[in-house]
């Protein structure tokens, strides 16, 4: 495989892996997540699963979804 880095496009990361943990009932357009070899966290738009993979580190998806629990990202929702 080749070097991952953000933005790349996120089928070079490969079809299987990708989970659809954040689905809700909005026609599909869901955020799918993969769970890379090395720790990382690939990050992709459903309904483009040829666009760009947002990759991020282990503590930065961590402190994303501890503040989204906290109620932190409640501000993106209003």
């Amino acid at each position: 495989m080749e070097r991952i880095y953000n933005g790349m496009p996120a089928a070079d990361l490969g079809a299987e892996g990708w989970h659809k943990p954040w689905s809700g009932g909005n026609g599909g357009n869901c955020v799918e997540a993969m769970k890379l070899a090395d720790g990382r966290v690939a990050v992709r738009q459903s309904a483009d699963p040829d666009g760009p993979a947002l990759i991020y580190s282990h503590g930065e998806i961590a402190a994303f979804i501890q503040g989204a629990k906290s109620g932190q990202a409640d501000f993106l929702l209003n």
